[in-house]
Order: structure tokens, then C-alpha cells, then sequence
């Protein structure tokens, strides 16, 4: 492994919260065009964990470095590469779904954000409600219009915290079918999930988290949902 293959790399990263130690000197690396999830059950640190790596929160202890740049002084470069997706949507719901990805575009100064904002509706399968007001959308459609706004600028990194939750059947297939088609497009993908299924058929690594510590790390390779429940259930629970 190089360092031009490493696109994130974290050293013991620490978190409490007043008693509450969260993450408890936590070190893994990511490489690039990889999809890692983040298995644990509630309270195991999976969304901070997550929020620490997408920059939204900092670490009491640890280092994280970024194409082989560490974040300190190089902020503003490294999270023009970053994407996220968490349980805030981050949408304005009095504006349309072309006009919040309008307003994105603006924000990152993309060079032809009309195009690019096209793309986008097109990719998350929303053309034809572009001029719908969000706060009229389904929980799926807004989540759909969020990760179209995680991807307006294309990241190299892409975070989603529980893309699933709320989502019926068909709004799950349709999400596990776009999210199939940006791993398609080499990015790296770090996602904290609860759902055997939608790990077995997305990531390609496995980490699993409990009080705060990495307990497996497991290669996705050719195991399904039944073999990682397994897994996590012998990991997690022993003689449970």
C-alpha cells in the first residue's frame, strides 16, 4: 500500500462526549474506489465516527490525513473532495429540487453548474419533479435529492450515514440502484449502516464497532447478508 493509494488514514482518534468516551483511539485507512461500512449497534460510534472522517466534527485525540495530506492546513482543499449525506438533509424544503442543487452549484463555484445540476437530476432519477417544492417530497425523494447535493461537485470521498432509514421497499431498491451506479463511478464510499442486506450487496470491507473499538475488520468478498449477520452476531454477541 502507498500513500497515493490511501485516500483517508486515521490514527488514534479519540472522542468523548463529558464522561462519555465514544471513540476510543480508533486507527483504520481507506483506500481509493473502496466502499467500507461501519456496522454497530446504537451508541457504538458509528455516526460520530463518521461525522469526525467527513470533518463536521473534531477528534479529542488522533490524526487524519487525506490523499496523503493531513487536514490540518489544508481544510479548504480537502473538503471541496468530500460528500455527505447524514440524517440533516441539508435541503431548503421552500425551494425546488433544482433550485436547492442551483444554490449548491453556487456555493462550490462550479465552472457550468447548469449542466452539472442537469446531470445530477438525472443520475437520482428526479428530471421530472426538478420543479417540485422539497417539503412536498417522499423521505425517499429527498433522499435522493441529498445525495444528488453530496455529489454536485463531485467528491472523491462520499459519507452517508443510514441511507436506508425510513425508505419502503421500493425506495430501497431504487437507492441501493443508484448507489450501486456512483461506486461505479470510482469513488470512495464510507457508510455507517444497521442493514446486513444493503452492506452484503455495497461494501467491499466490513468494520465492526463496539463501545468506541473496532472489533473485525471483514473482507465482503463473496459473503452474503446471512454469512455477515453471522459474522456479527459471533463478534458482537459470542454465546448469545
Amino acid at each position: 500500500m502507498t500513500i497515493a493509494q490511501t485516500f483517508l488514514q486515521a490514527d488514534g482518534i479519540s472522542k468523548s462526549f463529558g464522561p462519555k468516551k465514544v471513540l476510543r483511539g480508533l486507527s483504520f485507512c481507506a483506500q481509493g474506489h473502496e466502499t467500507v461500512a461501519l456496522l454497530g449497534e446504537n451508541g457504538s460510534g458509528k455516526t460520530t465516527l463518521l461525522s469526525i472522517l467527513a470533518t463536521l466534527l473534531s477528534p479529542d485525540k488522533g490524526k487524519i490525513s487525506y490523499f496523503g495530506q493531513p487536514l490540518n492546513g489544508n481544510e479548504s482543499g480537502i473538503r471541496r473532495r468530500l460528500g455527505i449525506v447524514s440524517h440533516q438533509l441539508l435541503l431548503y424544503s421552500d425551494l425546488s429540487a433544482e433550485e436547492n442543487l442551483r444554490f449548491y452549484a453556487r456555493l462550490y463555484t462550479l465552472p457550468e453548474p447548469e449542466q452539472r445540476v442537469e446531470q445530477i437530476l438525472d443520475l437520482v432519477g428526479l428530471k421530472k419533479q426538478r420543479s417540485q417544492v422539497v417539503r412536498t417530497f417522499s423521505r425517499g425523494m429527498q433522499q435522493r435529492l441529498a445525495i444528488g447535493r453530496a455529489l454536485l461537485h463531485d467528491p472523491s470521498i462520499l459519507f452517508l450515514d443510514e441511507p436506508f432509514t425510513g425508505l419502503d421497499q421500493n425506495m430501497t431498491e431504487r437507492m441501493l440502484n443508484l448507489l450501486k451506479q456512483i461506486m461505479g463511478q470510482e469513488k470512495t464510499v464510507i457508510m455507517a449502516s444497521h442493514s446486513f442486506k444493503e452492506v452484503s450487496l455495497l461494501a467491499s470491507r466490513a468494520l465492526f464497532l463496539q463501545g468506541g473499538c473496532f472489533v473485525d475488520d471483514v473482507d465482503m468478498a463473496g459473503m452474503d447478508e446471512h454469512q455477515l449477520a453471522e459474522r456479527y452476531q459471533a463478534v458482537i454477541h459470542p454465546g448469545g
